[in-house]
Parts: C-alpha cells; sequence; structure tokens
C-alpha cells in the first residue's frame, strides 16, 4: 500500500494564536514516523527514485538511502534494469510525488485525508 504526501496550504490565526506552530509539529512527527521507510519519488524529468527516507530540509531536498533509479519507459511493458545510485539527494524543486510504501494501513492514519 502506497500513501501519498501533501502539503498543507499556508496557516492562519485562530483565536489571536497562531497554527504554524502546532501544524509545524504535526508535519514534523510524520515526518519522523516516515524515518527509514522505502519511498517512490517521481522527478520532473520522468525518472524514479526508489529508496529510504533518511532526512529532508526547508528547501523540500530529500535524502534517499539504498536508493535505485527507474528510467521512464517508452514501452511501458519494459521497465529494465534499476541502476543503483546508494546515497541519492533529490533537490526539492525536482520532486513531482512521493509516495510511502506502509507496511500496515495503521502507518498511514494522518496522510492522504481531505485537507
Amino acid at each position: 500500500m502506497a500513501t501519498m504526501i501533501e502539503e498543507n496550504g499556508p496557516s492562519t490565526l485562530v483565536g489571536g494564536q497562531s497554527e504554524l506552530s502546532s501544524s509545524s509539529s504535526r508535519v514534523r512527527q510524520k515526518l519522523e514516523s516516515l524515518l527509514n521507510k522505502n519511498m517512490r519519488i517521481r522527478m520532473t524529468d520522468g525518472r524514479t527514485l526508489v529508496g529510504l527516507f533518511l532526512c529532508t530540509d526547508r528547501d523540500c531536498n530529500v535524502i534517499l538511502g539504498s536508493a535505485q533509479e527507474f528510467l521512464k519507459s517508452s514501452d511501458s511493458f519494459s521497465q529494465g534494469e534499476p541502476r543503483v545510485l546508494g546515497l541519492a539527494m533529490i533537490p526539492g524543486h525536482h520532486v513531482v510525488s512521493i509516495e510511502v510504501e506502509s507496511d500496515t494501513l495503521a502507518d498511514t492514519q494522518g496522510f492522504g485525508g481531505s485537507h
């Protein structure tokens, strides 16, 4: 089972208190729960990288460990052999989508719901 990660819109002031800190805390907890999980990242040039999520930064750059690269194939039936990259950094501005492979449905609670 895969879960799509969606970015929340801008936070707003509610009752004189910013939701930014609580929203930031929830996002941090969710990201920490994804550490060492398998991710599939699709990039703007059509490549797909699959590997273990190790970290990210404020610019949404992602570091994957044990990464493999899959090229976009013109023939949907031929996937070809993946290229082993090892440790890979994906610039945030090249990320089109991120899918997280989870072992159980309980791991995905809080993701993919309507925002």
